[in-house]
């Protein structure tokens, strides 16, 4: 477009700027009609305002033009024909003549059009990739078994699922020809909402569980519900009679607790892709293998694994430890930590054309809900666990013992005295690893809510919510307090605005000896007490406010979170343990 036609200065392109004079063969400035422009050119910022009588405007170029009889400073002497010699202006030595505009800015104002183009076509490029990529991108709608969206702001809880499908490009020659697909390798990845660490925890496919129903989604869009079965092994729980990875987490809830976000499923194929990728995964043994069945050879020590090599490394479980699943669990996490270590390592974040092939392997291996199903969300989610420092990324397993009702041993059952407490941990945000505490002043202020006096049971004044507990929660506590407790000066008022995660105590600073004593009788811990406002009651008088939040327990059921995590096997991500 011409420059006259685009209005404003500041909108015009600076290359449009400069045009062809025909009479000096020569590239001139030529602004907008607002701001027209003489063949000599207007003061400097500072000058003098009676600059001449020609200055601020554009006279039509004559054949011959003269010069100002006394030129000021900032006026230059007249512009010299195309070969002509250099006249000096008066009073200046030769040779020190001004130039009349630099090659280098000429250059710069003429490309300045061009970067911009340059910049709108990587961006379009970039667009159009990540639009191929999505197209690599599978999904499945598990429906009410995890959240909507992702959110950069809350712990979040991802079920890794690795399939032993033999059908399917890449997944052919494994035994059990045509197999579906079971649940044979499944890590819950907890990722702490202060980003500063993480828990990978094992689930052994060989546990018994009891799965529960569950809806799935047909392809004609219709939900069909799979029924629930009791005392079968977790592997079950995807694949069996139709069942899709939301059963899978439905039974994950069930056995910890722990609700699942979303899920990553990825099949043997993607083991050989993503290693591929990042140019092979180091790993270490402790003894030389040669295992027939899964193919794996390897030399004692360490060693750099890809492909057929990487999944035979993670497939075998004749080689190490016992020989059974819960041995092979330990190789897998210690590969999976040396995946992480390689994947966030400046030989691959610098090497453009190792993250292009890992961003192609990755979203070819994967499939995902439609929570996350997108190629921008899952840059997120990678970004996020990217904040975790990898030696407070915990791999442990659920602690199991042998199935009590087998005489040949076979498959584990949940060790009920060790395993509650790692859920608890994992439920509460609570690290595995010692990680840099919050800032000092805010956990005192916190912990002081529950230093002082107490008032007597008797003159406890509250008003009870239910905030997203079961169903009678908050008549259940009514009843409780009332008939066990002794607080009768108590009232419950249904539903609260909206639910909470937490169980919350409000109340105003001159009810903070009641909130204390409630805090004792309820098993809350300091940071469920919220200072603030109280509310009237139906008599009129300040009342506490109690909302029984979703991790609400039962009545006379402590809700003290744990703050430190219990004692378990583990590793972390940072670490090279040489498999044994």
């Amino acid at each position: 477009m011409d420059a006259q036609g685009r209005g404003r200065a500041d909108n015009i392109d600076p290359a449009d700027q400069w045009v062809l004079n025909p009479n000096t063969g020569e590239y001139e400035l030529r602004l907008t009609p607002s701001a027209p422009q003489s063949g000599v050119p207007r003061p400097r910022r500072g000058s003098p305002a009676n600059a001449g009588p020609g200055a601020g405007t554009r006279a039509r170029r004559a054949p011959e033009r003269e010069s100002p009889a006394t030129p000021g400073p900032d006026v230059p002497g007249p512009r010299r024909r195309r070969g002509a010699p250099a006249e000096p202006p008066p009073g200046r030595r030769k040779g020190r003549t001004k130039p009349t505009k630099s090659k280098a800015k000429k250059i710069l104002l003429w490309t300045g059009g061009s970067m911009a183009f340059v910049l709108v076509a990587v961006s379009a490029a970039g667009y159009l990739y990540l639009k191929h990529l999505e197209g690599n991108v599978s999904t499945t709608d598990v429906g009410s078994a995890g959240k909507k969206g992702f959110s950069k702001d809350e712990a979040f809880n991802i079920l890794i699922i690795g399939t032993d499908k033999r059908t399917g490009k890449g997944n052919e020659g494994y035994g059990d020809k045509g197999s579906v697909g079971h649940a044979d390798t499944n890590i819950l990845l907890h990722v702490s909402k202060d980003r500063t660490n993480a828990t990978a925890l094992s689930i052994p496919r060989d546990l018994i569980v009891d799965v529960p129903d569950c809806p799935t989604k047909q392809p004609d869009g219709s939900e069909k519900v799979v029924p629930g079965t009791q005392n079968v092994r977790f592997n079950t729980s995807l694949g069996q009679d139709g069942r899709d990875p939301g059963c899978t987490m439905r039974t994950v809830k069930a056995v910890t607790g722990i609700s699942v976000d979303h899920f990553m499923m990825a099949d043997f194929n993607a083991v050989k892709t993503l290693t591929s990728a990042v140019g092979g995964v180091d790993v270490c043994v402790a003894h030389a293998v040669n295992d027939k069945e899964s193919h794996l050879k390897l030399p004692a020590g360490k060693s750099k694994v890809e492909g057929e090599q990487a999944l035979a490394f993670v497939r075998t479980r004749h080689s190490f430890g016992n020989q059974g699943d819960l041995d092979r669990i330990k190789v897998q996490q210690q590969f999976l930590g040396s995946l992480m270590r390689k994947m966030s390592s400046s030989d691959t974040l610098t090497n453009p054309a190792k993250l292009i092939s890992l961003a192609e392997a990755a979203t070819k291996a994967l499939t995902v809900d439609t929570g996350i199903g997108n190629v921008s969300t899952l840059k997120d989610v990678a970004l996020e666990l990217k904040k975790v420092p990898t030696k407070n990324i915990t791999f442990t397993t659920v602690p199991v013992l042998d199935n009590p009702a087998e005489k040949v041993k076979a498959t584990v059952v949940v060790n009920q005295s060790q395993a509650p407490a790692v859920f608890d941990a994992i439920k509460s945000d609570v690290s595995f690893t010692a990680v840099k505490q919050k800032e000092k002043k805010e956990k005192a202020e916190v912990a002081a809510r529950l230093k002082g006096t107490r008032s007597a049971a008797a003159d406890i004044r509250v008003d009870i919510y239910n905030g997203g507990a079961p169903g009678g929660s908050a008549q259940e506590t009514l009843n409780w307090l009332q008939n066990t407790e002794g607080v009768p000066k108590s009232s419950q008022l249904g539903n609260a605005a909206a639910p909470l995660s937490k169980t919350t105590v409000e109340y105003s600073p001159d009810q903070a000896d009641q909130a204390r004593k409630l805090a004792d009788l309820m098993g809350l811990s300091a940071s469920a007490l919220k200072p603030g406002k109280s509310e009237k009651n139906s008599q009129g008088l300040p009342a506490i406010v109690l909302t029984l939040g979703k991790d609400f327990k039962g009545a006379g059921v402590s809700l003290t979170t744990p703050t430190k995590a219990p004692e378990v096997d583990k590793s972390t991500a940072d670490k090279t343990v040489c498999a044994s």
